[in-house]
């Protein structure tokens, strides 16, 4: 597909992820509009890019139908991205909040339809995976797309307000036409990251030289973490290449032990700190990691960036980027809310 000039909508563009796959659409020469209504989005994320025209930026929350209309006027291609979420703590803890992106998704399809979008792109999770299949860290396991189906047993609200855009999208396609494509993320990380996801928190900790440093959970969790460039790479090659509302994981096959991933943040910051588990903490499932076969086979993505090397990175721009009494002030409420 040729971007330039493409007209696109990414919602919920201000965030993390949504931001860099701003950056990648500018950088193809696509007419992007950006919605968002920053309640976890940053417009300094995408401040040069709306201080130099190069996007329009609105400011509006998408469960309003006219703020929904207004976007989506227009547009080619959708990019949906925005959903009231956060980390483990968010997800496990606000399940109300959470239940709002059933309506969001629904609204913004049907609006998708009626004004004759070309496709949308949705940002699902491997939250919408079986819960009952993630349970024991001895097995290898990894979570192919076809795992996904009756009885469906996902990640809480969130999980399943993803679980039920996916069904919705294909739904539109059988009966109406309407192309669409469903990213599964796994566990997305990298500059630009927020501290109430793990690898941001872990990195935070070490930033503030916390010690007894906290872990949430036993450690022993076992993880896929994406890098973020990766994930921008895999969502426009499917926007290019699936139109059947397919739901196609992005993630790498690297099985990351939270307690390793740890280690590697003390060792390569230079923190030492007695290191303190809390098993009573929102955990999340113990043994969540993708299979990308599909995602090869469709769209001849696989992940670049080995997680060592993203994380060094991340680490590299944390550290020259924050305010270490801004984090302190920040960290605690982060871990838990938006």
């Amino acid at each position: 597909m040729d971007w330039t000039k493409r007209k696109v909508l990414v919602t919920g563009g201000a965030s993390f992820i949504g931001s860099h796959l701003v950056e990648a659409l500018v950088g193809r020469g696509a007419d992007v509009r950006v919605v968002d209504n920053l309640s976890s989005g940053r417009l300094a994320n995408i401040q040069e890019h709306v201080d130099r025209r190069r996007i329009e930026f609105l400011r509006g929350d998408l469960l309003d139908p006219t703020v929904a209309r207004r976007a989506l006027k227009g547009r080619e291609v959708v990019f949906h991205l925005a959903a009231d979420h956060g980390g483990r703590g968010y997800v496990d803890l606000h399940q109300v909040e959470c239940s709002t992106n059933l309506i969001l998704d629904g609204l913004l399809f049907k609006l998708a339809h009626e004004l004759r979008i070309d496709k949308i792109v949705f940002a699902s999770s491997g939250c919408v995976y079986p819960n009952h299949l993630q349970t024991d860290v001895t097995k290898e396991i990894y979570l192919t797309e076809d795992l996904v189906s009756p009885p469906y047993d996902a990640d809480n609200l969130y999980g399943w307000a993803k679980l039920m855009a996916e069904l919705t999208l294909r739904a539109y396609f059988q009966q109406k036409g309407m192309k669409s494509a469903c990213c599964r993320y796994f566990t997305v990380y990298g500059p630009r990251g927020v501290e109430n996801h793990a690898v941001i928190a872990m990195i935070a900790r070490a930033f503030l030289k916390e010690d007894p440093f906290e872990v949430w959970g036993t450690g022993e969790q076992i993880r896929n973490w994406t890098y973020i460039d990766d994930i921008v790479a895999g969502t426009l090659l499917a926007a290019e290449k699936v139109d059947d509302g397919t739901g196609i994981n992005l993630g790498t096959m690297e099985r990351i032990r939270v307690m390793d991933a740890v280690q590697e943040v003390l060792r390569y910051s230079g923190h030492t700190a007695q290191i303190r588990t809390r098993p009573e903490m929102p955990t999340g499932p113990m043994n969540r990691v993708a299979d990308n076969g599909l995602a090869k086979r469709l769209l001849g993505w696989e992940p670049k960036v080995r997680f060592v090397d993203g994380l060094h990175r991340t680490i590299d721009w944390y550290f020259a980027t924050k305010d270490p009494k801004e984090v302190q002030a920040i960290l605690g409420r982060m871990l838990t809310e938006r």
